[in-house]
């Protein structure tokens, strides 16, 4: 007999309930976010258990203790409820969608692979952001006097003579900005490290990152956030993933033409989707920025000439060039391969704007 479990998870408890296969609800218990207890409550369910979780701190680690204990583990990202909510009818809700099998959207778990490269991916991700957040800081307090600033501003060594030019009641506050900054440009150093090194026993980031405008970082971002390329079954799945995917809208789509109906062109783009996931995207358009004003002589930048001669515009011509290096790491994982110039250059219609 299947039974489908929801389980609404927080730092300190965990809801469980269990409904049957009619829908008829069973039981519900409140459990302390305990590895031991869940298991033990997972396993005291008779029958064949489904159980779903909604994408969360601890999902990942969820599922990796409970996975061997059930069917099958769907970690989900609910639409957004109205009205009355509170963690009770959560749990239902999660047992009910996993009964009927209507997730508005799964989230794809991998916890054994790619471990410790994805942590220094994540270390690295962060300290980089950080970084960025701590220079605006800086720089505003400058812009706030109404004094122009340069690249030389974030340099330990040359930050002294930029802090004598503000008032003293502001000099502190620079002072001290400028000494976090330090301190995580340190860090983020000893992550772009960590993730280089992590990426030496993983052959297939050697070869990803071959194709133009990668390098190992970006490489090894692709490969921590995506783990395989078999979860996308065309290239078209993977663009809308990295937010590279075109959305278009159309109405009124069948007239009648010589007796017969016709599909007629009245779709109109709306832009690119939203439903994405956003480090990608920054990848493959670093990735094609990197090609347009670095790599001069390679084939995908004259292409993107080409493209801007034809009269298409930079940004649509930039987007193109970053679904092509898209294209290619995605069809370049799947078989194994280095990068190869002149295969990617064969479907440019396809993958034109």
């Amino acid at each position: 007999m299947d039974r489908y479990i929801g389980l609404d998870v927080h730092s300190q408890s965990c809801t469980m309930a269990v409904v049957g296969p009619s829908g008829r609800r069973l039981t519900s218990h409140v459990l302390e976010t305990n590895g031991r207890a869940l298991v033990e409550a997972i396993k005291s369910v008779p029958g064949q258990k489904h159980l779903c979780l909604e994408e969360g701190t601890q999902s990942a680690w969820l599922y990796e203790i409970l996975t061997p204990h059930v069917e099958d583990l769907v970690v989900t990202m609910p639409a957004k409820r109205v009205g009355t909510k509170d963690d009770l009818r959560d749990a239902w809700a999660r047992a009910e969608e996993m009964r009927l099998g209507s997730f508005k959207m799964k989230i794809y778990k991998a916890p054994q692979k790619f471990t410790e490269l994805r942590n220094a991916v994540r270390a690295h991700r962060m300290m980089t952001r950080d970084a960025v957040r701590v220079k605006n800081r800086l720089k505003s307090v400058y812009l706030s006097r109404g004094i122009a600033t340069n690249a030389s501003l974030y340099n330990a060594e040359r930050r002294s003579r930029w802090e004598k030019k503000l008032p003293v009641k502001h000099r502190r506050l620079a002072v001290m900005l400028g000494g976090q900054l330090d301190a995580v440009m340190q860090l983020q150093g000893e992550a772009e490290d960590w993730v280089k090194k992590t990426s030496k026993a993983h052959e297939i980031v050697r070869k990803l990152s071959t194709a133009p405008g990668m390098g190992v970082i970006r490489t090894a971002q692709v490969v921590a956030i995506v783990v395989t390329p078999f979860r996308f079954r065309t290239v078209r799945q993977f663009w809308s993933y990295c937010g590279l995917g075109i959305v278009t809208h159309s109405s009124s789509d069948w007239v009648r033409q010589d007796g017969k109906w016709i599909r007629a062109q009245t779709f109109q783009t709306r832009g690119l989707n939203r439903n994405r996931q956003p480090d990608l995207k920054a990848v493959f358009k670093g990735a094609a920025t990197t090609v347009i004003f670095q790599l001069t002589k390679h084939p995908l930048h004259a292409a993107y000439q080409r493209s801007l001669e034809n009269g298409t515009k930079p940004n649509l011509a930039k987007l193109t060039l970053a679904r092509r290096i898209a294209a290619a790491v995605w069809s370049m994982w799947k078989h194994g391969e280095e990068y190869d110039p002149g295969k990617p250059l064969r479907n440019m219609k396809t993958l034109a704007i």
